[in-house]
């Protein structure tokens, strides 16, 4: 079937021709930026959920079929073939590195994962047991003091000196978020270790004890990064591009998806499920119960069901045969949480009510098992998410600031508040 040229929108007695875009991958959206000039009218689309907010080389999401691509990669792909790191230049440069490419970065990445020593005393102004969420966006803001020379980006090679440090500083900083919520002295990084092997050492070395995480570990680690890199136009890569739509600069507007990414909804949906597995561990109700009360809503089935994906969420599975590997090779007490997990999913999947509304598991039924497994508390579930999340603002980012078309992102409302009152002194109210 050929894909109309036009769209025909109707407004009274008058008819309106917009233009369709459609992309690579056959979406097809109508062009309505000249729908209020034309006509007076504005569209009213709470939640953006039909609204397209720009066109984007990055990700491709597919949520009926259960699909998602970097670049036209399949996540599967490089969840079994790739590292965090390849996915990360993947995503901010465009293509896989060759060799060369790859090593450079790598060098670049333990060049810069130092933090400025005055930028410790930052640490110093947040409470004992402070969010670590709280900590990771202040302190990321505060990078654009100690590097001035990338607020404004006039070359590739600044650009790729700006990705370096924010790639490998936000690890550092989020290490150092946890040590000070536990009243632990700071690990420096170790140049000599891997992106997440690395990260783990700054979080549970100790003086004269050094940290060895299993291959497990740090593969599980890595395949958590890598399925949270990014996800097109979700809530905080949308907040990274309308803070740089301002010009803002990259340091400023990342640490606004680190702001958007701390709710609930979004970046902490995977402690909600640790705390349901904890509660169906407990005893207290069964798993049929707990659906039964989900049935009655009473109680919430977490981990399942996606604003996009309308089937099982590629992540997802990908995530729960790195859990079940993680924990069959860790000396762990999550075995009994990790069978209470797989007995909900199967329970849940073989129920009418669920699979009939489109309900599966998403991506943060089991990243929540891994992070509790690999030793990580649930403070530090989005932090871990943030630095997943970086390589994908950075690119949305990018890609809009490279943008000769690019204004600044102002969404318009429908007013239905008072009407024209006149104002009353106070002694007359």
């Amino acid at each position: 079937m050929n894909t109309p040229e036009t769209a025909t929108i109707t407004i009274g007695d008058e008819s309106y021709e917009f233009p369709l875009l459609v992309g690579s991958e056959g979406e097809v959206g109508i062009d309505i930026g000249q729908l209020r000039k034309l006509t007076g009218c504005i569209t009213l689309d709470p939640g953006y959920g039909n609204t397209g907010s720009c066109t984007s080389a990055v990700t491709f999401v597919d949520g009926e079929k259960g699909i998602l691509r970097h670049r036209g990669y399949p996540i599967e792909d490089l969840a079994a073939n790739s590292s965090f790191i390849e996915t990360a230049m993947l995503l901010i440069f465009g293509e896989l590195p060759i060799s060369s490419e790859r090593e450079e970065f790598r060098t670049r990445l333990r060049e810069q994962e130092l933090l400025h020593e005055d930028l410790l005393h930052h640490f110093d102004g947040f409470p004992p047991n402070g969010q670590p969420m709280a900590i990771l966006s202040a302190v990321v803001n505060s990078l654009s003091s100690y590097h001035p020379d990338l607020l404004d980006i006039q070359s590739d090679e600044e650009f790729r000196m700006a990705v370096a440090k924010i790639i490998s500083k936000v690890r550092t900083i989020a290490a150092f978020s946890y040590r000070k919520s536990v009243g632990r002295p700071f690990m420096y990084p170790n140049p000599n270790l891997s992106y997440c092997s690395n990260f783990l050492h700054m979080m549970f070395s100790n003086p004269y004890t050094t940290y060895m995480p299993t291959p497990e570990a740090i593969r599980a680690l890595s395949l958590f990064l890598i399925v949270h890199a990014d996800h097109e136009q979700n809530c905080s890569c949308s907040t990274v591009r309308m803070v740089g739509s301002s010009q803002a600069n990259l340091f400023a507007s990342v640490s606004s998806g680190i702001c958007a990414l701390w709710g609930r909804l979004h970046g902490g949906a995977n402690a909600a499920v640790i705390d349901m597995l904890d509660h169906l561990q407990a005893g207290d109700l069964s798993i049929k119960q707990y659906l039964e009360l989900v049935k009655q809503k009473k109680m919430r089935l977490m981990g399942f069901g996606h604003r996009v994906y309308k089937n099982f969420d590629p992540r997802a599975r990908i995530l729960k045969s790195a859990a079940h590997n993680l924990i069959q090779n860790m000396d762990t007490q999550d075995d009994e949480l990790i069978r209470i997990a797989q007995e909900l999913e199967d329970a849940a999947l073989n129920d009418d009510y669920f699979t009939s509304r489109k309900l599966y598991p998403n991506v943060d039924f089991y990243s929540g098992l891994i992070l509790r497994a690999l030793g990580i508390p649930v403070n530090m579930f989005p932090v871990m998410f943030a630095i997943g999340r970086m390589p994908g603002w950075i690119a949305h980012w990018y890609e809009e600031f490279c943008d000769p078309q690019l204004k600044i992102h102002r969404p318009r409302q429908v007013y239905i508040g008072k009407t024209t009152r006149q104002y009353i002194p106070i002694e007359l109210r």
